[in-house]
């Protein structure tokens, strides 16, 4: 038994000599919103969606790293927050759309991030000012 636990402790040392990469590209188009709706998405969103995201010290750790590297990586390739407004206009009529209806469902943002982000949850008063916007946005495009 010891024999195993040596073994499997020596390759959960060995993997963390090969840190996954966990990048911030530069934000080229930045998101257009209301200060208390981008409020709400940099604390709610930005961390999977934007390139400004925060890397806790647990992103650090085989193997929550390539969890939580491959996570923002979807994220991003979802929707990006950093580079929203190099989207045509439709498209972002659709995200915004997308967003607030996610978010309406509570599919985002994910139980399994609030459950270590505490602060990213939602409010009823702050699904009601996404709600708004995202009517709002969306009458804008009619």
């Amino acid at each position: 038994m010891k024999r195993i636990f040596y073994l499997l402790f020596s390759v959960f040392l060995f993997f963390q000599l090969f840190p996954v990469p966990r990048e911030n590209p530069p934000v080229t188009a930045e998101i257009d919103a209301p200060n208390e709706v981008k409020t709400i998405l940099k604390r709610s969103c930005y961390d999977c969606h934007s390139n400004e995201t925060v890397w806790p010290l647990y992103s650090y750790i085989f193997p929550i790293s390539y969890l939580v590297t491959n996570h923002v990586t979807e994220g991003r390739e979802e929707l990006n927050f950093s580079d929203f407004r190099s989207l045509a206009e439709r498209k972002q009529r659709k995200k915004i759309y997308e967003v607030w209806e996610q978010v309406d469902e509570g599919e985002m943002p994910p139980k399994d991030y609030q459950l270590l982000h505490p602060s990213s949850q939602l409010s009823e008063v702050d699904k009601e000012v996404l709600k708004n916007w995202a009517n709002q946005f969306s009458e804008e495009s009619e």
